[in-house]
């Protein structure tokens, strides 16, 4: 029962860390990954939480990335903190400019709108914005929210800045993190095969392979080209918070995943470990 891809308030999701693991152990899951967009800051509540329920976390990220001039997300597992929070400060601070530009969008549009007061270390992203136009009154869910404003194609859509999905994939494996393409069919930048190889080149180790956009067909290439080139396997809800029936995409431990997809990304991280110590050494070196 493991679960892979998940968010808390720390990034667009609307359960706290403590939340969101009482609600995996409830679901049955037995290691949670805590994988929030570009932001390591839900990690320490969240282990402090799975002590009593003897759940494991999975530490990890969704870092945001383009290709294409599209939006590309990629699941990091397992990074060292010390290397990767300070470089995600700068990512976080990115994705502010880019949600008030969004607002600003909005407000020249007729529909000013204010964020609600975030801590530190959170990312704010486009379902803040949304509630936040649920809450105002100008729609009535967050669905309509992006159908008529935040969708790619919205009028107040802004692109994230530009961070190469090359690149990402070189700094997560840089940190230590096993670095995965998550929910690939999302993808709107350009061919899967041609994208893959360009990842593969970077140094991507895995695709998330069990995602609720995926259909059956979709599920069975994927685990064809990881079969193919030697890739790890990886799945989760991309789960959000409560709202959806049990029964329904994005609900926990939806995939009822086996542990044993755990362990060859455990191994995948251990042997990047050298890697990121010595990428750590000489980024010490250069600053002195």
């Amino acid at each position: 029962m493991l679960e892979l891809h998940c968010h808390t308030t720390y990034s667009d999701g609307t359960l706290t860390p403590a939340e969101l693991v009482q609600a995996a152990a409830a679901a049955g899951i037995k290691a949670l990954a805590i994988t929030d967009h570009d932001t390591l800051a839900g990690w320490e509540e969240a282990i402090a939480a799975a002590r009593q329920y003897s759940l494991e976390i999975v530490p990890g990220v969704e870092l945001s990335t383009v290709w294409g001039d599209r939006s590309l997300h990629l699941l990091g597992f397992y990074p060292n903190p010390d290397q990767l929070a300070p470089v995600l400060q700068d990512h976080i601070t990115g994705r502010k400019r880019r949600a008030q530009q969004m607002l600003d969008k909005l407000a020249a549009l007729g529909y000013p709108v204010d964020l609600p007061e975030l801590g530190a270390g959170m990312a704010p992203g486009r379902p803040h914005i949304a509630r936040a136009l649920v809450n105002a009154g100008y729609v009535q869910t967050a669905q309509e929210a992006f159908e008529r404003f935040l969708g790619d194609e919205g009028p107040a859509y802004v692109q994230y800045e530009k961070f190469l999905a090359t690149d990402g994939v070189r700094l997560l494996r840089e940190c230590g993190a096993v670095p995965v393409w998550a929910h690939p069919y999302l993808f709107r930048g350009g061919p899967l095969e041609e994208t893959l190889t360009a990842l593969l080149d970077a140094g991507l180790m895995g695709l998330e392979v069990y995602h609720p956009s995926h259909t059956p067909g979709q599920i069975e290439r994927l685990e064809a080209l990881c079969d193919r080139h030697s890739l790890l396997k990886t799945g989760g809800s991309d789960y959000h918070g409560p709202g959806e029936a049990a029964d329904q995409p994005y609900a926990l431990n939806r995939f009822n995943l086996p542990l044993c997809l755990l362990l060859p990304l455990r191994r995948a991280a251990q042997s990047l470990v050298p890697q990121a110590r010595e990428s750590g050494a000489r980024s010490r070196s250069i600053g002195k």
